[in-house]
């Protein structure tokens, strides 16, 4: 239940050049939906539910949540039952988006609150209610990001390093809900920095001790693009072959490439990034002209 991913140099794959070796790390192949990220947080999740005797996964999202896809997509893979509790009841009487479509082709059961009810998720009485209405439930946090997932996550560097040979001076990775980068920093040695590339605004806070935050290419926030962002995507994927997704993983990249030109990594430093998948998520305007 571990597949490796490939670890890919990536040659010229910039507008301009610069001067960095760029890998990327592969996680988007791990898997045909369950990808990137995602099956690294569900992995011991997953063998952790099994043991204890649960038969259904609960889990929480939004109307457009990667977390939510995966959990249905290895739900129906590895034989659980699965529940996604969506932010919105007035989504229930709506067309169903493609994502949430694709949650139940995949068998979850969706159950859709209101606004105010979802902000209380984790409280003991939410959940109670919960387990009332849908039985015992191994509960994934929303983003499925909780121990079990950072121990997942915790082994990408050391594939990276095998794969490479050496310990790369730079890994770079999109953050989210915090896991991956978590995970990461964890593994890592004070000889790599992590950067964890924000994919949403957050208020000034102390960085983190053990990665380094930037906080510059959110795009003006989650979900948001610039016509700026979708070209760079586009020039990124002619010139690769690879796709990006402009949530999270295009957005790390730009941030990539731009601190490139302005001098942040050392002359000819090996770069790596994660490619934390996503790509159900993929906006049609990346498609046109």
């Amino acid at each position: 239940m571990t597949p490796s991913s490939p670890l890919q140099y990536i040659e010229n794959p910039f507008p301009e050049p610069v001067t960095i070796r760029l890998y990327l790390k592969r996680d988007d192949l791990i898997h045909p939906q369950i990808s990137g990220n995602k099956w690294r947080k569900l992995k011991y999740n997953l063998l952790a539910a099994r043991e204890q005797g649960f038969t259904t996964l609960l889990t929480f999202g939004g109307a457009y949540s990667n977390h939510l896809y995966a959990t249905g997509a290895a739900g129906q893979e590895f034989g659980f039952q699965t529940i996604g509790v969506v932010r919105g009841e007035e989504l229930a009487t709506r067309p169903r988006n493609a994502m949430l479509a694709a949650c139940e082709h995949f068998g979850m059961r969706l159950h859709f609150v209101s606004r105010a009810d979802y902000q209380r998720k984790e409280t003991a009485d939410f959940q109670d209610k919960l387990e009332v209405q849908f039985g015992p439930c191994y509960v994934l946090p929303e983003g499925g990001t909780n121990a079990l997932a950072i121990r997942g996550t915790s082994e990408i560097l050391p594939e990276i390093i095998a794969q490479l040979g050496y310990v790369p001076p730079y890994v770079c990775c999109p953050v989210g809900t915090g896991g991956t980068v978590t995970g990461l920093a964890q593994s890592a040695s004070e000889s790599t920095e992590i950067l964890g590339f924000m994919s949403l605004k957050i208020p000034d806070s102390d960085s983190p001790s053990t990665w380094t935050q930037i906080r510059d290419y959110h795009f003006s926030g989650y979900a948001k693009t610039t016509p700026e962002l979708l070209e760079f995507i586009r020039s990124f994927e002619r010139n690769t072959s690879i796709l990006l997704d402009q949530v999270y993983t295009g957005k790390m990249l730009y941030g990539i490439y731009d601190l490139a030109r302005k001098g942040y990594f050392s002359a000819g430093a090996t770069v790596v990034a994660v490619h934390t998948g996503g790509l159900q998520g993929r906006s049609a305007e990346l498609d046109k002209s």
